[in-house]
């Protein structure tokens, strides 16, 4: 019985201790580190990638944040999205330009410096390009209210985060850059890393927001941009929404070569729609727009009359001229934008190929439309036969060297007598007498 009682007991007390909350083991409270990549021009969508991915990184428990930069700049209202993103972020956020050659400069230096640590690989830089207002004097009050108001932002991010206030003033008005190493050396940034798990590691430890950073076996989440975010980023690189303007225009004028909704049609609103959708995303020059405009008309002028050569010729001086000053504002822009410019390679190929599809390709469509059919009963039409039955109104008809159905439309015809084709019906010959015709001439 003794026994029996001692083995409950026993049991019992196993029982407890398995039931017992037991501590977790550190394994288990790891967190995820959120990776976010941002590369290119800033657009309203690379804003609504990065609010997408620090919402997922409060609600999946990430322990921090990495943003991947690498931009020439982007639009002051994205940027000033983004930054507020940033620093309204519960989980905190490093933003590290990577990889070796990229860049942060313009919008891409406020967001760096928006972060609760700045991080930058060898063979970076960073920095801001003033805007330059080609208008001259007239320009100046505007340009100066722009730069004080991004100077104001640039000093209040850098005294937030500890960092060279003096510099990043210095860096907005003046067009200063520097070398990754220069940044540190700086205050600048905090760490200069080679790559990712160099960066972790060197964040090992650390104390952020009140927390301390378990980055020892860390677990990389890697969030890029939905289809949607990518397809849009991709139209607003300057090369690309140039691109389709001038596919925009080729299809255009193979349209009105051969007139009626078709794939050309179709394919030229939806060049022109996108192209203009990514143009809001960049410093464009309206003027030049209008300089593009004109040149299309004068391409179509060309296509639709007997002057293609010279007139074709003609539109290439405001297609080239537009399309050098695209993305050459004449007021100045916040220093936020970035300096872009379609390639000049680009435009001499663009260039060249207008001339050739116009000249050779819509004209050889042109040609051929007009040409009289070579198949089947239409190409007859105006061509004279020989009645071999009579045609009453209906019979039979000799015409080069073949025998075809015929109807009389202009009144009975004996065999033998010359008929001039005037219609088809399907493969029936509508013919009237030679006379007639002649008479109606």
């Amino acid at each position: 019985m003794i026994k029996h009682l001692k083995f409950l007991f026993l049991s019992l007390l196993v029982l407890g201790l398995l039931s017992f909350p037991q501590p977790v083991q550190s394994a288990d409270l790891s967190q995820p580190v959120l990776l976010l990549d941002i590369e290119g021009v800033i657009n309203p969508f690379t804003a609504r990638y990065l609010v997408r991915g620090l919402s997922l990184a409060q609600s999946s428990n990430a322990s921090l944040v990495v943003i991947a930069l690498n931009t020439p700049g982007g639009l002051e209202s994205s940027m000033r999205e983004m930054v507020q993103a940033i620093l309204d972020s519960p989980v905190p956020v490093v933003v590290y330009v990577t990889p070796a050659g990229a860049r942060a400069t313009s919008a891409g230096l406020f967001i760096l410096l928006a972060g609760d640590i700045a991080a930058m690989a060898p063979a970076t830089n960073v920095g801001a390009a003033t805007p330059v207002a080609m208008g001259g004097e007239l320009d100046e009050v505007m340009s100066e209210k722009s730069l004080s108001d991004a100077s104001a932002l640039v000093r209040a991010l850098a005294e937030s985060r500890g960092r060279n206030v003096v510099w990043a003033e210095s860096a907005v008005r003046e067009s200063l850059s520097l070398t990754a190493r220069e940044a540190l050396d700086e205050n600048v940034i905090e760490f200069l890393a080679v790559d990712l798990d160099d960066l972790l590691s060197q964040l090992d430890g650390m104390t952020l927001r009140g927390s301390v950073l378990n980055l020892s076996s860390p677990v990389i989440q890697e969030e890029g941009m939905n289809w949607v975010e990518r397809f849009y980023h991709v139209i607003t690189e300057p090369n690309i929404a140039y691109l389709l303007l001038s596919l925009g225009t080729l299809f255009l004028l193979a349209e009105l070569s051969d007139p009626g909704l078709s794939v050309a049609g179709i394919g030229a609103v939806l060049s022109f729609i996108i192209g203009f959708m990514a143009l809001g995303s960049l410093p464009v020059n309206w003027a030049a727009i209008g300089l593009l405009v004109i040149s299309v008309i004068l391409f179509v002028v060309a296509l639709l009359t007997d002057t293609e050569v010279v007139v074709t010729l003609v539109g290439l001086i405001p297609f080239i001229l537009g399309s050098l000053l695209l993305f050459t504002p004449f007021r100045p822009e916040s220093p936020a934008v970035p300096e872009v410019r379609v390639s000049l390679w680009l435009i001499v190929l663009m260039a060249a190929l207008i001339v050739f599809f116009s000249l050779i390709v819509l004209r050889a469509i042109l040609r051929a439309i007009k040409r009289p059919p070579q198949m089947g009963a239409e190409r007859f039409v105006g061509s004279e036969a020989v009645a071999i039955t009579d045609l009453a109104p209906s019979g039979e008809v000799n015409i080069d060297h073949q025998v075809w159905s015929a109807t009389s439309i202009g009144g009975d015809v004996k065999n033998g007598e010359n008929v001039r084709v005037v219609s088809v019906s399907g493969v029936r010959l509508l013919v009237t007498p030679s006379e007639k015709v002649d008479e109606g001439t």
